[in-house]
């Protein structure tokens, strides 16, 4: 079967994907792009050090001046700090200690059958809804939506009547889409904060960025993005797909067994525990988890100490599941499970490495101050602020997340450049944070950069053999338009509103 791409013009589409797939390849692993960046600092450190460049700080009206890393002060600080800076690179430990606990709930099986039961207990008209949603909260749960929901949902789809790809699309937009909704925390957003954190220290010494941020704009956007997923599904990418024809046959999706019906039963009252002893620590005026000098919640430990309630929370309902479904038979199982978690890291390691570096450097030589109070005063000169700017932000990070697939990747090089540039323009890193985010992941469908491209590839291939890079795109494009527009609507709703975007965190300094 082949699909027909019935937008206006799919001869400048394949041209620009062509573009995007060459422009794509050019670049280095991130890895190595962090560590040629890194060596571009030093050397642009010192170019504008003899250059004598320097800005005016409006904060304190200072002059600030690059240090150069190319003298010999310079280069004894690259040598003996370099330990310092990857261990101390914010994201790195709240990553780690959050995938611990929620490997024991993935290790276990709990993830798995929690999204199988969402799923099949869905009537047939919210069927799609379900899909996508569940898309969405498996965001929490790191990428296991990715290898897990992805290929359920096409298989769903199938199994009642419905073209499979419409069931891999609907549940590849909620998943990677969109990824930056959610109504729980997950380990995306310590990763985030802790990037934000470290390029709002270039400002402001002392700023804190907690995970929960942006939790408020995340948890409203959840159901708005999933009716929406929900709509192009049905109205938009069905229709054009019509009636399946291929050759593969609709298989049964199993109910779950009585074992794992046990360990769901025990997960939720593991749950109910873990939630009510969590709300002793924080709900009365003298819980033990709120700020000991105010007695209240924005700068107390419970926030700060975010990413350990997400460690807690998935290992006790974790274990409580393999417990009750028998998928842990001892305290080996617990710490195999861990150990697989942490498995998967080993890349992430290794490119945070070179990233903790780049970002240092970048702070060290103060380019990243000046080159903020300059592009802030071109800004101010030309008038361009508010909603216009906040919205060709978003566009950029959008059209650079075709390029640059991770995440973490393309946060860590934008924010120390755009997030003390928003800073001096008055503007929060939380809401540069979560313009970013709307970005970011609203074009994540249809980058071919994605670490996750080539796997839905192969999953759509299963059903259309001729499926291919444009196969994938034009059935995802609409996905992207429709994400990019309500998002970008709602932000702006959110700024006219001044609502506040997570905890404590408002849009304007």
């Amino acid at each position: 079967m082949k699909l027909k791409f019935n937008f206006s013009s799919a001869k400048l589409m394949n041209r620009f994907l062509d573009i995007v797939e060459k422009g794509g390849n050019i670049l280095p692993h991130p890895a190595t792009l962090f560590a040629i960046m890194a060596l571009i600092v030093i050397v642009m450190s010192g170019i504008a050090s003899w250059l004598d460049i320097s800005a005016i700080h409006p904060g304190t009206g200072e002059v600030i001046k690059p240090v150069s890393l190319l003298s010999g002060e310079g280069l004894r600080r690259i040598t003996t700090e370099m330990v310092r800076n990857f261990t101390g690179f914010a994201p790195l430990g709240t990553v780690l200690v959050a995938l611990l606990g929620i490997g024991v709930a993935e290790g276990s099986g709990l993830i798995g059958a929690a999204l199988r039961l969402m799923v099949l207990s869905a009537p047939p008209r919210l069927l799609t809804f379900t899909i996508v949603l569940a898309g969405i909260l498996s965001n929490t749960a790191s990428e296991i939506g990715y290898v897990l929901l992805v290929p359920l949902g096409a298989t769903i789809f199938l199994a009642v009547g419905r073209h499979p790809i419409a069931g891999l699309a609907a549940a590849f937009a909620g998943v990677s889409g969109g990824y930056s909704a959610n109504l729980l925390l997950g380990t995306v957003d310590p990763l985030l904060s802790g990037i934000s954190e470290e390029a709002a220290k270039i400002i402001d010494i002392a700023y804190q960025v907690n995970p929960a941020c942006n939790y408020y704009f995340m948890a409203a956007s959840t159901f708005i993005i999933a009716i929406v997923g929900t709509y192009v599904s049905e109205k938009i990418v069905e229709p054009r797909l019509g009636k399946y024809e291929g050759e593969e046959k609709a298989l049964a999706i199993e109910p779950l067994s009585k074992d794992e019906k046990r360990g769901l039963k025990f997960a939720g009252a593991a749950a109910l525990v873990f939630s009510g002893l969590l709300l002793w620590t924080v709900l009365p005026a003298d819980g033990v988890l709120r700020d000991p000098a105010t007695g209240g919640i924005l700068h107390s430990p419970f926030l700060k100490g975010i990413v350990t309630m997400i460690f807690l929370s998935s290992f006790v309902v974790g274990v409580a599941y393999g417990i009750g479904a028998k998928t842990l038979k001892g305290d080996s199982e617990i710490a195999e499970s861990m150990g697989k978690a942490m498995s998967t890291l080993g890349l992430y390691i290794v490119l945070v490495f070179f990233a903790a570096q780049f970002v240092a450097y970048f702070s060290w030589t103060n380019l990243g101050l000046i080159i903020a109070v300059k592009g802030a005063d071109v800004l101010k000169s030309i008038d361009f602020q508010g909603i216009p700017l906040i919205l060709t932000f978003i566009i950029v990070a959008a059209f650079i997340n075709l390029f640059i697939g991770s995440a973490s990747a393309k946060w860590a090089i934008m924010a120390p450049v755009f997030i003390p540039m928003f800073m001096l323009l008055g503007y929060t890193p939380e809401f540069t944070q979560v313009a970013y985010r709307i970005g970011d992941s609203t074009t994540n469908i249809i980058a071919p950069m994605m670490t996750y491209f080539a796997l839905i590839i192969a999953f759509v291939q299963r059903y259309i053999k001729n499926a291919g890079i444009g196969t994938v795109v034009a059935t995802m494009l609409p996905y992207t338009f429709s994400f990019l527009l309500t998002w970008s609507v709602l932000l702006v709703i959110w700024i006219l509103l001044e609502l506040p975007i997570g905890p404590g965190a408002m849009m304007k300094l």
